[in-house]
């Protein structure tokens, strides 16, 4: 009798493990039992015989998907079956095609475009908060999308050297139709008011911060323009990635200025990082002082300067602007790099130098006018025209002259003979007519100095005249004592 109690109490007990998955759970259900309400996702299958739950932050992963097919709109369909849906159009952004076939999965390319359209206006609109999950697949979704690799230069696919990058015409990616309204995606949902940065910098880490930095290496300026505002709004959003940011741009330039000396984007973060200058806090921390020295000064070493050249003065003015006692700095490092052989990049640096010398008090000006005026008198006499120009453009700058006139004791003489060979042997009108402005504008200044410094240099002159005379001498009387000898002698 016992043991038939124990043999119908083990079938009943078997019974119960065979039916708990098929049958829904009891209600009322304490301590130990399921909770109804949990989700088992499964990876790749979706959790049989749980139950539907109408809570639409906790939507399911859905299943790969084999072909791109239409949707249902988001707007179309109840709130309760949103968030799945929402996964599955991610999926469908998923795939990629080949754009230099135009004709090459036409219908597929559209139904992707129209879907990424969909969700760029679900997220900007605000119609519906998505979930964690949703957050971290749309942001695979993205990386999927515009983290490749980048096709080569156009120099590299010649051969030949690279040529000059204003010259060149802009690559423009054929995949923009879709990379274009996927980077509208990211930008909507980083400035999104519903995106709690908390969960978002598990997704946008560190790591995803340093794929979006290479891609600013990209020929397609339109590429360029969207990376610049996505970065600056991660930058101004995401406070814990800030010190991150300035360093990974720092490594880009020093690769820039020491090894490859052509980077695309050079301008657009020199741009993203005026706007952060510009927020800097005083007094400057030694690591912003430190970034002006080592990375924005040197970056006017590479010949490409042109391409970049507006946004990097912006940022060093930034600088001066933020910390007067900076100009000495700066301008000895103009000075350091400045051109030998490149007359354009001469009028680049006199017009970053004027810039400079506005927000330049005198104490500073002071330490640094000595090499600083030399450099402006090889200029003043260079045979290029527009160098000659820029120079003595300075002069119309009333904070400068007001400078100059501070200090004339120590400036006029330096450039003096400068002046006088501009007025009497340079070959442009203009230039003539500028020094001769400056020259009187001096003359008004201070007349006695001026005399002195005119004294001085027909003091010179004459005993380089007795030089070039004696010179003249030696060589004749070499000559008549080879005429004496009768050597055939070549006279220079």
């Amino acid at each position: 009798m016992f043991k038939k109690i124990i043999k119908g109490s083990r079938k009943h007990s078997k019974s119960d493990s065979t039916d708990v998955s098929s049958r829904p759970p009891r209600s009322g259900n304490t301590g130990s039992d399921l909770n109804p309400n949990l989700v088992v996702n499964h990876a790749s299958r979706p959790g049989q015989g749980a139950p539907t739950s109408t809570n639409s932050s906790s939507p399911v992963v859905p299943p790969p998907m084999s072909a791109v097919e239409p949707l249902p709109l988001l707007r179309d369909t109840p709130v309760s079956e949103r968030q799945n849906l929402f996964m599955r159009k991610l999926q469908i952004c998923c795939f990629l095609f080949d754009f230099t076939d135009v004709l090459k999965s036409a219908r597929e390319k559209e139904i992707k475009r129209q879907t990424l359209l969909e969700l760029v206006d679900y997220i900007q609109s605000g119609s519906g908060k998505i979930t964690e999950i949703c957050q971290e697949e749309m942001i695979k979704m993205v990386g999927i999308n515009i983290f490749r690799s980048l096709p080569p230069a156009s120099h590299e696919n010649t051969g030949q050297g690279a040529s000059d990058p204003e010259e060149e015409e802009p690559y423009l990616d054929p995949t923009w139709p879709h990379l274009q309204i996927v980077y509208e995606l990211l930008l909507r949902y980083v400035v999104s008011s519903d995106t709690d940065t908390k969960v978002a910098k598990k997704y946008i880490d560190h790591s995803f911060i340093l794929k979006l930095l290479d891609l600013f290496d990209s020929e397609d300026p339109r590429e360029r323009e969207f990376l610049k505002t996505i970065l600056h709004r991660i930058y101004g959003k995401f406070m814990v990635h800030r010190p991150f940011i300035r360093k990974a741009i720092n490594n880009i330039f020093y690769r820039f200025i020491y090894e490859t000396e052509r980077h695309s984007g050079t301008g657009e973060l020199l741009e993203i990082l005026g706007s952060i200058i510009n927020g800097f806090a005083l007094p400057m921390k030694e690591e912003h002082k430190l970034f002006l020295v080592r990375a924005l000064i040197p970056l006017h070493k590479p010949k490409p300067i042109a391409m970049y050249h507006q946004q990097l003065s912006y940022c060093i003015i930034q600088f001066v602007e933020k910390d007067y006692k900076l100009a000495d700095t700066v301008i000895r490092g103009l000075l350091k790099y400045w051109p030998l052989t490149n007359c354009q990049k001469e009028v680049l640096f006199l017009g970053e130098l004027e810039e400079v010398l506005e927000a330049t008090q005198s104490a500073e000006f002071q330490r640094c006018m000595v090499p600083l005026f030399r450099q402006i008198a090889r200029c003043l006499n260079s045979l290029h025209f527009q160098v000659a120009e820029r120079a003595l453009f300075l002069w119309n700058n009333e904070h400068i002259v007001n400078l100059i006139a501070l200090n004339r004791q120590v400036i006029l003489p330096i450039i003096f003979e400068a002046l006088e060979r501009n007025i009497h042997g340079h070959w442009n009108q203009a230039v003539h007519g500028l020094t001769m402005n400056v020259r009187k504008m001096f003359m008004e200044m201070d007349a006695d100095l001026f005399d002195e410094c005119q004294r001085e240099f027909a003091e010179k002159e004459a005993r380089a005249q007795e030089v070039e005379e004696q010179r003249e001498m030696t060589w004749k009387k070499l000559a008549d004592v080879a005429a004496e000898r009768g050597d055939n002698m070549v006279t220079v």
